[in-house]
């Protein structure tokens, strides 16, 4: 799927994303006709969904699409388990991650991990928080400064088979327009548009602006953001983390 299409209708990603206008809480699943005594099927076996999210995570990291379209080496670098419950998508790992392995391993790591409430122990420690951006790899630098935006070719390959072997997320953050305008589709809007209506998303979905630098200007014309989201933000991943 390309960045900006909308999902298809009941579809893994229309149920947990929607548009902003589709954002619901749960869905009731119904398995077939009522019997005299109706057993919903078992769930999946912990170790069988650990053994499939392992392999896929492996082909991940072997995946060498964009070789010939990078200026480097692809090093793909995602961080997800079965216990993850606070997934953040952001656009495209910078190159001081392509050069750790580590996902927001540079200073908007740290401005994001203030906007959680963790320190770095727990956002690498903690299994309930994993990081799957948009595209996997390091687009590279453009000549006028700043990362080239995510090739829609990773999200097509590997996002929809990823969220689906991620049962446990309970809250998804989307960082940033590239991930807002997937998730959400047409109805998404600019970033500050999309972020100034988070609470329409909730509880299941939460965008944020991106922890980039480049956004300081933007959060200074912004107060509400650090006023309002991040406390609620804070209070959600308390409850998820430790």
């Amino acid at each position: 799927m390309a960045i900006g299409a909308r999902p298809a209708p009941g579809s893994t990603l229309h149920k947990a994303f929607g548009t902003l206008r589709e954002c619901r809480g749960a869905h009731t699943l119904v398995y077939g006709p009522p019997t005299a005594r109706a057993v919903p099927p078992p769930l999946p076996s912990p170790i069988s969904s650990a053994v499939t999210l392992d392999s896929l995570l492996a082909e991940i990291r072997d995946c060498r699409a964009c070789a010939g379209e990078l200026p480097h080496e692809p090093r793909p670098v995602v961080r997800v388990s079965p216990a993850t419950r606070l997934l953040i998508c952001g656009q495209a790992p910078g190159r001081r991650v392509h050069e750790s392995g580590l996902p927001f391993d540079d200073p908007s790591g740290d401005r994001l991990r203030a906007w959680l409430g963790v320190d770095r122990d727990i956002f690498y420690g903690d299994p309930a928080i994993g990081v799957a951006a948009m595209a996997f790899c390091y687009p590279g630098t453009a000549a006028g400064g700043g990362d080239y935006p995510p090739p829609t070719r990773c999200a097509a390959l590997w996002r929809t088979r990823l969220l689906a072997a991620l049962p446990n997320v309970a809250l998804t953050l989307l960082v940033g327009g590239h991930a807002q305008r997937w998730a959400l589709g047409p109805g998404a809007g600019s970033m500050t548009e999309t972020v100034r209506a988070w609470r329409s998303c909730l509880p299941a979905v939460l965008p944020l602006p991106h922890p980039s630098w480049r956004n300081t200007a933007w959060l200074r014309r912004n107060p509400w953001f650090e006023a309002e989201v991040t406390p609620y933000l804070r209070q959600r991943v308390a409850a998820m983390v430790g």
